[in-house]
C-alpha cells in the first residue's frame, strides 16, 4: 500500500451525514440531547427532577470515548491494550487505589478483547463514539449518582431506562409524528443548531462530481430528517450533489454480509416499500440497504470490477471499522477533538470572524458561561489522544496512546477536523496515511493535536 493517499486516485467519494459533511453547533445540540433524554426519565420512569439541571461545571464530565461497565455503574477511559487509565463511578472521580481494586494490579478491564475486535455493543458495556448519544454519558452517570442518593444498589437494570430514552427520542417514526424533544425542536429552529457549510465545501463537491467522481451519501438518519439537514446545510438542491443517497442504513449494520444483510428499499414520501429490492439497478434514493449491493452497482456506474471507495465518517463503530474491516474502503475519520487541541478547523484557518462559532446561548436553567464544548478535553478525563498513568503515590508513569486514538490509527486512512479543512486543496494533493510503519502523528491533516506533538516532540 502508498504511504499517500489521494482523493483524485478514488472512484467514489461516500460521506456520512451528521457531524461529517453536517456540522451541529455542539453545545447547543449537546444539551438538547442530554434535555431529551432526561425529560424522558423523569416524566416516564419517575426520575428525581434535579437530572434536569445541568452546570456548566457538570458539562466536563461530557467526553467522547468513555465506556460504561453496565454491571457497576463505572465508566472507564481506556488505553490502546485496554488498560484502564481512569475511572469513575457515577460522577465521581475513581483513585488510583479503587481502580486497582475494580481492575486488579494491572487495571486490566475484561471485556476489552471483545470490544476491540468487534467494535459491537453488550449487555454488558456500551460505548460513547459519536455526539448523538454522549451526553447519555453524563446522564447515565447522574442517574448512578441518583441511585446511590436513594440508597438504591446500581445494577444494570437502570439502562434499560436510558435505552428507552433514546429510542423514545430517535426511533424512524418521531420525526414525521413529531414525538419526543429532539426532532420537534430542531424542525422549529434549525439554525439554533445546525451550521451551514461554506460556499467552498459546495464548489468542492461539485468539483468532484464534474471530475467523474460518483458521490454518495450514506446515512443512519431517516429520510425525512435527511432531508430538513441537507436542505438548511447544503441547500434545496442537495440531491443534485449525490448519484445514491442511501437513508435509515442503519450503520453498522449497513456493512453486514449474507445472512445479515439487509434489502435496500425506495421510498414514498419519506414511507418505505413493504418490498425489498433483490439487487440496485440504477443510482437514486434508497433505504436500508447493504454495501454488497451497492458495490455491484458501483461497478457497473464506474465500469471497474473493483472501484476505489473513499468514505468520510465521524463514528469508529458505525463507519471507520466495518467500512475498512468488511468493505475494504478507504476512510478519512472526522475527529473534532482535534480542534480542541489547536488544530484548525477550516483549510483557511482561524478566521476572526469565526471565532464564536455556537450562538449565543439562552438564558434560562443552564449556566452557560464556561460550558465546555464536547470536543474539547475534559478537566477530568483529560486528552482524547493521549493519557498517563498514575501510580499509588501520585507519580506519572509515561504517556499512552488513548484506544480512541490507536483505533483511528489502525481503521482509517486520514484524520482531519472537519471536511473543511480539505476543500481548498487540489483533489490530487497527496495525504500521508496513517501507517504502522510510520510515527503516531502521521496521518492527522493539517497537523497532528497538540498532545500527540508533545508525546513524540523527542522523537526523531
Amino acid at each position: 500500500m502508498s504511504e499517500y493517499f489521494c482523493l483524485s486516485e478514488c472512484d467514489v467519494i461516500g460521506f456520512d451525514l451528521d457531524h461529517t459533511l453536517c456540522r451541529y453547533h455542539l453545545k447547543e445540540t449537546s444539551k438538547l440531547i442530554y434535555d431529551s433524554f432526561a425529560r424522558y426519565l423523569v416524566e416516564h420512569k419517575g426520575y428525581d427532577r434535579d437530572l434536569l439541571t445541568v452546570t456548566s461545571a457538570t458539562w466536563d464530565f461530557c467526553f467522547k470515548g468513555l465506556v460504561v461497565d453496565l454491571e457497576d455503574g463505572n465508566l472507564i477511559k481506556l488505553a490502546e491494550d485496554g488498560t484502564v487509565l481512569r475511572a469513575s463511578h457515577g460522577t465521581t472521580c475513581l483513585s488510583t487505589e479503587d481502580i486497582i481494586k475494580h481492575y486488579g494490579p494491572k487495571r486490566e478491564w475484561r471485556h476489552f478483547d471483545s470490544l476491540n475486535t468487534s467494535y459491537t455493543r453488550s449487555a454488558k458495556y456500551y460505548f460513547y463514539d459519536n455526539y448523538f448519544d454522549l451526553p447519555g454519558a453524563l446522564l447515565c452517570a447522574r442517574v448512578v449518582d441518583m441511585l446511590h442518593k436513594r440508597g438504591n444498589e446500581v445494577t444494570a437494570d437502570f439502562w434499560k431506562d436510558i435505552v428507552a430514552a433514546i429510542d423514545h427520542n430517535y426511533n424512524t417514526s418521531a420525526f414525521k409524528e413529531d414525538s419526543g424533544w429532539y426532532f420537534p425542536s430542531v424542525k422549529r429552529d434549525p439554525g439554533r443548531y445546525l451550521e451551514p457549510c461554506s460556499d467552498s465545501l459546495k464548489a468542492w463537491l461539485h468539483a468532484m462530481k464534474t471530475s467523474g467522481k460518483v458521490l454518495l451519501l450514506i446515512t443512519s438518519s431517516h429520510s425525512d430528517y435527511c432531508r430538513l439537514v441537507c436542505d438548511h446545510i447544503l441547500g434545496k438542491d442537495f440531491e443534485e450533489l449525490f448519484d445514491v443517497v442511501i437513508t435509515n442504513a442503519l450503520k453498522p449494520g449497513f456493512f453486514s454480509l449474507v445472512p445479515q444483510q439487509r434489502p435496500f428499499r425506495t421510498l414514498v414520501n419519506d414511507v418505505e416499500e413493504s418490498e425489498g429490492l433483490p439487487s440496485l439497478d440504477k443510482p437514486g434514493w434508497y433505504s436500508q440497504g447493504n454495501w454488497p449491493h451497492l458495490h455491484e452497482l458501483l461497478k457497473t456506474m464506474t465500469g471497474k470490477a473493483n472501484p476505489k471507495v473513499v468514505y468520510f465518517g465521524d463514528s469508529m463503530r458505525s463507519d471507520m471499522f466495518p467500512a475498512s474491516s468488511y468493505g475494504k474502503w478507504e476512510t478519512v475519520m472526522i475527529v473534532e477533538e482535534m480542534e480542541g487541541e489547536g488544530v484548525p478547523r477550516s483549510s483557511g484557518g482561524i478566521k476572526p470572524g469565526d471565532v464564536q462559532l455556537e450562538p449565543l446561548e439562552k438564558k434560562g436553567k443552564y449556566d452557560n458561561q464556561g460550558m465546555k464544548t464536547p470536543s474539547a478535553s475534559s478537566e477530568q478525563w483529560g486528552s482524547y489522544f493521549v493519557d498517563v498513568h498514575r501510580g499509588t503515590e501520585g507519580e506519572e508513569e509515561p504517556s499512552r496512546l488513548t484506544w480512541c486514538c490507536h483505533s483511528i490509527h489502525t481503521y482509517s486512512s486520514l484524520a482531519i477536523p472537519s471536511v473543511e479543512a480539505i476543500v481548498d486543496l487540489p483533489l490530487d494533493y497527496k495525504f500521508l496515511r496513517f501507517s504502522p510503519d510510520k510515527p503516531s502523528t502521521t496521518g492527522y491533516y493539517p497537523r497532528p493535536p497538540d498532545s500527540l506533538l508533545k508525546k513524540f516532540e523527542s522523537v526523531p
